[in-house]
C-alpha cells in the first residue's frame, strides 16, 4: 500500500485533489484576521520573515496566503516524505512553492546532508527578503510543540517571526496525531496573528529551549482564540 501511495501518478493525483480543496476553501470562506496590524510593517518592507502555524491546519493555509502574497517572495518548508511530496505539489499549485526539509534520523547521512542543504536554502531565502512559512511541529510531532529548526533560521538571519493561529467553522477535525482540521466550504475562517518575535543572535541552547516552550504556548493560545472566534460567528 505504501509503495502504491508513493508512486508518482498517485502523488500527482493527491496533489491535484488537495490543491483543488485548498483553493475552494480560500475562495468560499469568509476570513477574519485579528492582529493583522502587527505584520503590516513587514509586509510593506523588503525584510524577510518567518511565519509559523500548526501542522494540523495545513488545509486552511491559504487563509494566510492571501495576506503573505503581498510580499513578492513566498515559500514554505515541507517534509521530503511521501506525504510531503503530494502536499508540496498541492501547495505549489496554490502559489506556495516549497523548500523540502525535515529532521534526519540518527545515522541517516544522506538525509542529514539533504536537511543541511535545505536549511541553507531556507536561510538564504529569508536573508534575501523572502517569507518562509513553517509548520514547526511537523512532519511527525509531537502535536503543537515547536521544533528548533525554525528558531535556528530566525537566529541566524535575524528575521522576525510571526505566529498564526488558524481555525475555521464548520469543519471536520480528524483523530490524527496533529488533529488535522478540514473546513467545509462557505464557512468562516479566522487567523490570530502574534509577533513580531526575534531570536537573539547570541541565544544559547537553553535560551532556544525557553523560547520553544514560550512560543509553543503562544501559538496554541492563538489557535484556540481563532477557534473561539469562528465558533461565536457560526453561532
Amino acid at each position: 500500500m505504501k509503495k502504491f501511495l508513493r508512486s508518482p501518478a498517485v502523488q500527482a493525483f493527491l496533489g491535484l485533489m488537495l490543491a483543488g480543496y485548498l483553493i475552494l476553501i480560500r475562495r468560499t470562506t469568509r476570513w477574519t484576521h485579528v492582529g493583522l496590524e502587527k505584520v503590516e510593517p513587514t509586509l510593506n518592507s523588503d525584510q524577510g520573515a518567518i511565519g509559523l502555524f500548526w501542522h494540523g491546519r495545513i488545509p486552511l493555509c491559504l487563509g494566510i496566503g492571501q495576506v503573505w502574497w503581498k510580499k513578492p517572495k513566498l515559500r514554505c518548508l515541507v517534509s521530503p516524505s511521501s506525504d510531503g511530496e503530494f502536499i508540496a505539489q498541492a501547495l505549489a499549485r496554490a502559489r506556495f512553492p516549497a523548500i523540502r526539509a525535515s529532521s534526519a534520523k540518527k545515522g541517516d547521512s544522506a538525509k542529514a546532508r539533504a536537511v543541511v542543504a535545505a536549511f541553507r536554502e531556507a536561510m538564504t531565502w529569508v536573508g534575501d527578503g523572502g517569507v518562509l512559512i513553517v509548520t514547526p511541529d511537523g512532519p511527525r510531532g509531537p502535536n503543537e510543540v515547536i521544533a528548533s529548526g525554525s528558531l535556528q533560521i530566525a537566529k541566524r538571519t535575524g528575521a522576525p517571526v510571526f505566529l498564526m493561529g488558524l481555525a475555521a467553522a464548520p469543519a471536520i477535525q480528524l483523530d490524527t496525531w496533529d488533529k488535522v482540521m478540514f473546513a467545509r466550504p462557505f464557512g468562516r475562517g479566522a487567523t490570530v496573528w502574534e509577533g513580531p518575535f526575534h531570536v537573539p543572535r547570541d541565544a544559547d541552547d537553553a535560551q532556544i529551549e525557553s523560547l520553544i516552550a514560550e512560543w509553543s504556548a503562544l501559538l496554541s493560545d492563538a489557535t484556540r482564540r481563532a477557534e473561539k472566534l469562528v465558533a461565536r460567528r457560526a453561532d
